[in-house]
């Protein structure tokens, strides 16, 4: 449904995105991730045919986004990160005016901006002014409008930002049902979210695809690389020594100290090792005090934070 091949954009000298590939089939949620400045947005705009590309070539269920921009929005939904709205329209109002610009007319048009009220969360400021709301459901009507004349593709650029958790919750839910009807790209800083919604994740790093795979392939892959975490009284130099030298442990950092001179320490473990009994058995035969040694559950969170290590936030 959506597929990029070779895309690369510049502003000047600097390159926002450089020679990336993808596709996503059609009723797939996919998620794009990575640190400010990645190239997240200028990706989704080039695809939503906002932007011209530097180089490259990008479809849209067939079409040219480049050659046939008109025919592709017909196709797509897309909500941008700052939802542009019109502020001295009631809700209501505004959803029936973007219908009719999206080609609905009549009991059609009617009928999907009741839908969009109900699924949305809207009805109670059906008839409010859009000016007088909150973030929350001004990110509520933009959701509204991208899908009301029922587009192919969904492109969703922070779709949950500035919502509290019920609504997060209940806009996940919504865009989970969106398959296998609609296509979606989504973006979001709320990694949590991404693993419980996407079927499959892509990660940018200074404009690069550095992973794409599903959540929780990419999250095994870290699982297979465990990490202990210790707390221990001691004094700091032997005890990293000690603890750098137990079977299985690749590599220990300081994470910092806490009140009475705790100080804990992230082993990082080679594959599918637990080095736990090792570890305490080097903290009890030095008469060093220990009060937390634990396995870290892994998620997409440090796969993220791997995977983009060098970027900038």
């Amino acid at each position: 449904m959506i597929n990029v091949k070779g895309l690369t954009k510049r502003f000047g000298r600097f390159t926002a995105i450089d020679n990336i590939s993808f596709d996503i089939a059609e009723g797939e949620i996919v998620g794009l991730l990575g640190p400010n400045g990645a190239g997240k947005t200028t990706t989704m705009r080039i695809v939503s045919t906002f932007l011209p590309a530097t180089g490259g070539e990008v479809t849209v269920d067939g079409l040219d986004v480049f050659s046939n921009s008109v025919e592709v929005r017909r196709r797509i939904g897309y909500l941008p990160e700052q939802v542009p709205l019109y502020n001295e329209m009631r809700v209501q109002e505004y959803l029936a005016y973007r219908g009719r610009l999206k080609g609905l007319t009549g009991r059609a048009l009617r009928g999907r901006i009741q839908e969009m009220l109900e699924a949305c969360g809207l009805i109670e400021v059906r008839r409010a002014v859009c000016g007088t709301l909150s973030k929350g459901y001004r990110q509520r009507i933009g959701l509204a409008d991208s899908l009301i004349h029922q587009p192919r593709v969904l492109i969703l650029d922070e779709p949950t930002i500035g919502l509290d958790p019920n609504q997060i919750r209940q806009i996940r839910n919504l865009i989970k049902g969106l398959a296998p009807r609609h296509t979606v790209l989504l973006s979001s800083h709320i990694l949590s979210e991404v693993e419980m919604t996407c079927r499959r994740v892509l990660i940018l790093n200074r404009g690069r695809i550095v992973a794409s795979d599903t959540a929780g392939n990419l999250v095994g892959l870290m699982k297979a690389r465990p990490r202990a975490r210790i707390q221990v009284r001691g004094p700091e130099l032997p005890v990293c020594e000690a603890l750098a030298a137990a079977p299985g442990v690749s590599r220990v950092t300081r994470e910092g100290a806490a009140a009475g001179e705790w100080i804990t320490f992230n082993c990082e473990c080679e594959k599918d090792a637990d080095p736990r009994v090792h570890l305490f058995k080097i903290v009890s035969s030095n008469r060093w005090d220990l009060r937390e040694l634990t396995m870290e559950r892994r998620n997409l969170e440090d796969v993220f934070v791997e995977m983009t290590a060098d970027g900038e936030n």
